[in-house]
């Protein structure tokens, strides 16, 4: 089964969701921002994602700019401050089969879904 972590307010999300209806797959949407993941989900989606925690943060929102840009981090330390604010996780991240890919490019999400 296809998860999705889900922000409904995001535009990008609501289109990745959009298309992955439309593949008529089973589908599971986590809305991360109500049911924040667990320090240990987040560590496991960074390794599915193959990235390095800080490739998973919007760098841009103001959370991280006023808290944590400026500062030296561990990658724990960046896996807790998305526990602490699930706002700044890039989204929408689609997982199928144990692997993940940040679903921004739906050209992306066509390939990986197959």
């Amino acid at each position: 089964m296809i998860q999705i972590y889900h922000n409904p307010r995001c535009g990008k999300s609501r289109n990745c969701l959009a298309f992955v209806e439309q593949t008529n797959q089973k589908y599971e949407i986590i809305p991360y921002l109500t049911e924040t993941p667990t320090f240990e989900e987040l560590q496991s989606l960074v390794e599915k994602l193959n990235l390095q925690p800080l490739q998973l943060i919007r760098t841009k929102e103001k959370i991280w700019t006023e808290n944590y840009k400026s500062k030296t981090l561990t990658d724990k330390e960046i896996i807790q401050a998305m526990v602490d604010n699930p706002i700044l996780m890039e989204r929408p991240i689609v997982i199928k089969d144990g692997k993940a890919i940040i679903g921004r490019d739906l050209d992306l999400v066509a390939s990986f879904l197959e």
